[in-house]
């Protein structure tokens, strides 16, 4: 029985896409073996996967990018949590692998140090992008500022000038101590970021057109296969199954990020219309103040239970929540705060799936008045909900990392060869 070992980031928007993937691949026969979050490791068992925390250490390294005033500060401060997070969690799977001697690993693309751990092991393993990956593509403007494609000569320009404006400065600061780690585990040096993240044999990215934007060059290891919406198993709130107004569903990131304003104007703009609102806020629930009689506010709520009766779906920008809604043909209304949020925001643009706010322009009013105009656009949302099950979803991640053991297997790996492989880093990613 093949043994998969999955690595995630203390995220629980990186996690619950990636189970999908996991779930599908042990109902294929495989052992499937996770690291991640501690307070998640007991569900997991449940659900009948082996599951062990990470590194504490790793989830103690929180983000900070809230306080960035632009885009490049936004970036360079995620940059600097995944770079200190990379000194634990790279030597964390070098001991899973030790451990569980797997026949594939798969990484969550935010784990750098496991990335490195990974490809140093040299089994066949993959990239899990539970969002728009930071890799180049023809066409595509720079990861970062959620600027629209611009075709044509002008649009080559612009992006060409752009991107070492932006992804160059993230650079310039973080590639040195990645290439001074890959040299420990005798790796090469990563010419650029794209490199880095383009490490993996395979890389499998939560996303399809028409949501996101058509990547002739991303084939044959980059990988989309759709959104994979998931949450645990838990019966739907009493009051969701009620008879009444439509939903408006307002999510706020699960880990921490000052989006507290996304619930407040919510609460004020939405007061007395037409809707049932429901505001959740995974990373703690604050005082709002008192509540209109149509409003309320929970730290936790299974999001399919009211999607299923939902107009609109207000999110902060985060790939899960957002896709999550659109698969379920609800469009959207996005305040992205930073992060890959832009870049989420810029997609249901795109799509025509929803509208998107600056957070800097948000007030109850404009909110409001989104509200109503995406209510309009639920043909659109449609449109991308049946593009993400064209693409496959888990079913079509599990062919592929079939498809790599194979490949691999093939070439003649032996897992037990490589049990004891990896340094004992301490300090460093």
């Amino acid at each position: 029985m093949p043994t998969v070992l999955a690595y995630t980031s203390p995220a629980l928007g990186h996690l619950f896409p990636m189970m999908p993937l996991l779930l599908e691949l042990a109902a294929r026969g495989h052992r499937v073996h996770v690291r991640t979050l501690a307070s998640q490791v007991g569900l997991l068992r449940g659900l009948g996967l082996d599951a062990e925390p990470i590194d504490p250490g790793v989830e103690a390294i929180e983000h900070h990018d809230f306080g960035a005033r632009n885009s490049l500060e936004a970036l360079s401060a995620t940059g600097d949590v995944f770079a200190r997070r990379a000194a634990l969690d790279g030597p964390d799977l070098e001991r899973a692998l030790r451990t569980v001697a797997p026949d594939a690993v798969v990484v969550d693309i935010n784990a750098w140090g496991a990335l490195m751990a990974a490809e140093a092991w040299g089994g066949p393993w993959a990239t899990f992008s539970p969002y728009i990956p930071p890799i180049r593509s023809t066409g595509t403007p720079p990861f970062g500022p959620g600027l629209a494609p611009m075709g044509g000569p002008l649009g080559r320009l612009r992006d060409a000038v752009l991107r070492p404006l932006v992804l160059g400065q993230v650079e310039k600061r973080f590639l040195p101590a990645i290439n001074e780690a890959r040299a420990s585990r005798g790796l090469p040096a990563a010419a650029d970021v794209d490199a880095f993240f383009r490490s993996a044999p395979l890389m499998l990215v939560t996303t399809s057109e028409p949501f996101d934007y058509h990547h002739s060059d991303w084939l044959p290891s980059v990988r989309a296969i759709g959104a994979l919406p998931w949450e645990p198993p838990s019966a739907a709130p009493p009051w969701a199954e009620e008879p009444g107004d439509r939903f408006v569903l307002v999510t706020t990131s699960s880990e921490y990020q000052a989006d507290e304003a996304l619930a407040r104007a919510a609460v004020t703009g939405l007061a007395d219309e037409p809707y049932r609102v429901v505001v959740t806020m995974p990373a703690g629930v604050a005082d709002l103040g008192p509540l209109p009689a149509n409003v309320r506010v929970e730290r936790f709520v299974p999001h399919s239970a009211v999607l299923s009766r939902a107009a609109v779906a207000v999110t902060h920008g985060g790939m899960g929540a957002t896709q999550k809604a659109l698969a379920a043909g609800v469009p959207c209304v996005v305040v992205p705060f930073g992060r890959d949020q832009l870049e989420v925001a810029a997609r249901v643009d795109h799509a025509g799936a929803g509208v998107r706010i600056a957070k800097g322009r948000l007030t109850p009013e404009r909110l409001r008045e989104a509200v109503h105009r995406a209510a309009g656009m639920a043909d659109a949302a449609l449109r991308v909900s049946a593009g993400y099950r064209a693409a496959g979803g888990a079913a079509a991640g599990a062919d592929a990392v079939e498809q790599l053991l194979g490949t691999r297997a093939r070439a003649g790996f032996r897992p037990e060869a490589a049990r004891g492989t990896g340094p004992e880093h301490t300090g460093r990613p």
